[in-house]
């Protein structure tokens, strides 16, 4: 197995893309931390009936201090960490001229800051152990710019994406890898509320003339946590059917 022997933190671990990424890096042979602010007794279960390590915790990745404790939970419980995928992330659908203050602020506070408080948490432990993945979930809006989200969650995604090169740079000397995986058009809860107008012409843009899975996701980011990838390293890779090409 991939990951076996490895522990693995996933934030946003509840439900979609998340979910996924937990159950798969389970099957993998990983013992995987669920991390979101509501854990989920479901997501736990499935992760459990896989014969793993599976530790569930409620976590605001916004609250440093409440990610210094999670850190001080997990050592008890396994050690140090080898794989840390960031998947948790927040939308809001408001133009520029609609966005306000606050709705900007909470966007950044979730996908970029919730970002780099989990990396500067747990990279102390690889940089020790001179291992370390780290997958972030970004979004095509932070490749080419917001299509239907406001300009904030593009925003968000696209500094997660330098972020992800900076750290991939700074931290190849201790043999850590840092990438991420950018989706388009996911089957989720969220796209499951699309009108059918939208989802039809959603996937007319698409070359592969359908939607991605959840699934899917979590095989690309599976790659990129796993020795397979060791020599990857600073990419974002688009997970989009072929809507954008680069």
């Amino acid at each position: 197995m991939r990951l076996e022997g490895k522990t693995a933190v996933i934030t946003g671990a509840a439900r979609g893309i998340g979910k996924e990424i937990a159950i798969r890096f389970a099957e993998e042979g990983a013992a995987v931390v669920l991390v979101d602010m509501q854990p989920s007794e479901e997501t736990e279960s499935q992760v459990r009936a896989l014969d793993g390590p599976v530790l569930s915790l409620a976590v605001d990745i916004t609250d440093y201090h409440a990610i210094e404790s999670m850190m001080t939970r997990i050592h008890e419980w396994r050690g140090s960490v080898d794989i840390l995928v960031n998947n948790a992330g927040i939308i809001t659908r408001e133009g520029i001229l609609d966005l306000t203050k606050n709705q900007w602020q909470k966007i950044m506070d979730v996908n970029l800051n919730g970002t780099f408080y989990m990396c500067k948490a747990i990279l102390p432990d690889m940089v020790a152990q001179r291992y370390g993945r780290i997958v972030n979930i970004t979004s095509i809006a932070g490749v080419i710019g917001d299509i239907t989200a406001s300009p904030a969650y593009g925003t968000s995604k696209g500094a997660v994406n330098t972020l992800t090169r900076s750290l991939a740079r700074q931290m190849a000397e201790y043999g850590i890898t840092v990438n991420a995986v950018a989706p388009h058009a996911i089957e989720t809860d969220m796209s499951a509320q699309w009108s059918d107008e939208k989802r039809s012409s959603v996937i007319e843009s698409i070359p592969l003339n359908r939607m991605g899975t959840a699934r899917e996701c979590a095989h690309a980011a599976l790659f990129l946590a796993s020795d397979e990838a060791s020599f990857i390293t600073g990419e974002t890779l688009n997970l989009n059917g072929g809507f954008l090409m680069d």
